[in-house]
Order: C-alpha cells, then sequence, then structure tokens
C-alpha cells in the first residue's frame, strides 16, 4: 500500500513576486500525517494560515488565490503543480508575503527544490482521489471533462489567437520524469492586450521576460528562445495538475481539457470534492 509522503528536509526560494514586484521568500516544512497542504503567512500578526481547498479559492482570475478570514495568498498554482508530482501530501508552506516567487514563470524552479529537500513515507496510507462517475465542467469555449483512469492523463487543447502555432494540443500520461522533463520548464505567458489593463490594476510589477513569453501579432515575445514549440499548451497542463490538487488528494483520473483555465479548473476542483463526499 502506497503511503503518504511529506518533506524530509526543509525546502527553500526566494526571489520577485509576479503581481507586487516584491522580493518575497518562500519556504517548504514537512507536515504531520493527514494533514494536507497549508499555506502559513508569517509576514502577518499569528501566522495566519490557509489550507490549499478549491473551497477556499477566493480569485481565480489571473492565478489560483486561496484565502479565509485570516489572510489570503496568490497564485499557489506552480507550487501546487509540483507539490502534486512529487507526491506530497502533507506540508507546511511558509511565505513572507502574499505572493510566492515567480521565479522563471514555470514550475521547474519549486520541482528542483521539492526534490533536492527529498520526500520521505510517513506512516500513513495514501488517499487518492479516484473518479467514481465522469464529471462535466463547462463555459464560454472551455470543456473539461474527467473520466476513471488508474493513473493520472491529461489531454489538453489550447488557442489563442496571435499565437503562431495554433491550436495547440498535448496528450501524456503524467509520470514524473515526463512531467520533470516536458511540463514543469513550461513558463507562463500573458497577451500583449491585456498587459495595459493588468498594469492598470497594479498587477504584474514583478513580470519581465525574464518570467513570461508576450503573444502579440503572430510572434512570442521571450528573452530566450521558445522552451517547447508547444509550450503553451504544456504550461496549462502544468496549471491543470496544480488546481486539481486543491480537492485535497493526488489524483488519478483521465483528463480531457478544452481550452482551460484557472476558473473552470478550480470549479472541477470543487466537483471533485463534491463526488469525494459523496460515497
Amino acid at each position: 500500500m502506497e503511503k503518504q509522503r511529506t518533506l524530509k528536509n526543509q525546502a527553500f526560494l526566494s526571489g520577485i513576486a509576479l503581481h507586487t514586484g516584491a522580493r518575497a521568500t518562500l519556504k517548504i516544512l514537512p507536515a504531520e500525517p493527514n494533514s494536507g497542504i497549508t499555506f502559513r503567512r508569517v509576514d502577518m500578526p499569528g501566522n495566519p494560515e490557509v489550507k490549499a481547498l478549491a473551497t477556499n479559492v477566493v480569485d481565480a482570475r489571473r492565478g489560483t488565490t486561496i484565502g479565509n478570514q485570516n489572510t489570503v495568498v496568490y497564485t499557489v498554482e506552480h507550487i501546487m503543480s509540483a507539490l502534486h508530482v512529487c507526491g506530497v501530501d502533507n506540508t507546511v508552506v511558509e511565505m513572507d508575503g502574499q505572493e510566492p516567487p515567480i521565479a522563471d514563470g514555470s514550475a521547474k524552479p519549486y520541482l528542483k527544490m521539492i526534490l533536492e529537500a527529498g520526500t520521505v513515507e510517513q506512516d500513513a496510507p495514501a488517499e487518492f482521489w479516484t473518479c467514481k462517475s465522469p464529471i462535466y465542467v463547462e463555459g464560454n469555449d472551455t470543456k473539461l471533462v474527467v473520466t476513471p483512469s488508474d493513473e493520472l492523463k491529461i489531454s489538453c487543447l489550447a488557442s489563442f489567437e496571435g499565437c503562431p502555432f495554433d491550436p495547440q494540443y498535448l496528450s501524456a500520461t503524467i509520470t514524473p520524469d515526463f512531467y520533470r522533463d516536458e511540463i514543469a520548464p513550461a513558463r507562463t505567458f500573458v497577451l500583449f492586450r491585456d498587459l495595459e489593463q493588468l498594469l492598470a490594476m497594479g498587477l504584474v510589477k514583478g513580470g519581465s521576460l525574464d518570467n513570461a513569453a508576450i503573444l502579440h501579432d503572430g510572434a512570442i515575445i521571450c528573452k530566450e528562445e521558445l522552451r517547447y514549440r508547444d509550450e503553451i499548451v504544456r504550461h496549462k497542463i502544468l496549471d491543470i495538475i496544480g488546481d486539481i490538487l486543491l480537492c485535497g488528494r493526488r489524483v488519478k483520473a483521465n483528463i480531457i481539457a478544452i481550452k482551460p483555465g484557472h476558473y473552470f479548473n478550480v470549479q472541477l476542483a470543487g466537483e471533485m470534492i463534491k463526488q469525494m463526499m459523496n460515497k
């Protein structure tokens, strides 16, 4: 029987936050069995905490934000994605601000820090989310379908106006090796026409070509060359892997996603919780 896992040692990352532009420091710590994933704000009085669950999502427009009456934590999806694939069930993520470092805009730095810290089995059986019956979530152009599987497989279609390679499609079983080589390095991206609005909202103060690619007028603008020709759909899969962990368990399912985004990913995680509770 597979056991729950936590970090063997503390993991650490420091850098610039995407939206605030502030220096951010993050630590990922071991935690007790059956405690789940908790985010802790050490910059606030009393070090308030919030559980990483879909029921605690307060915003999913430009990333996945969790919060409660005591605190809020922005853009948790890249951390959650790396934790999911590394099989980490229980951990405390300590942050000295409201937002983690954006690093290079991918999950690769988070994956690296977790692998360097190592993981360890705990004296409790692992509990996976498995699909009892198909789940459908849709709205606008987005469609998400979940069907039973004994592993995590994601098939994703992404399409953006102005992208030189469009649409983009990828289907894969998400193994640790595949994630490390083919998904984790895929960087976030933004449409050029959205930048003015984001800046007007006081966001992306820490954004640069060091941590994002810009889609504009049939071109992809970034500091280095694309890491993959279909980097956009790979990043979409990265986000799905992180957002579905908000159901509270590692996931074994077949997921088909057409034009996904955080808002609908989080809705899916909520439906997964409902199905889990209706045993």
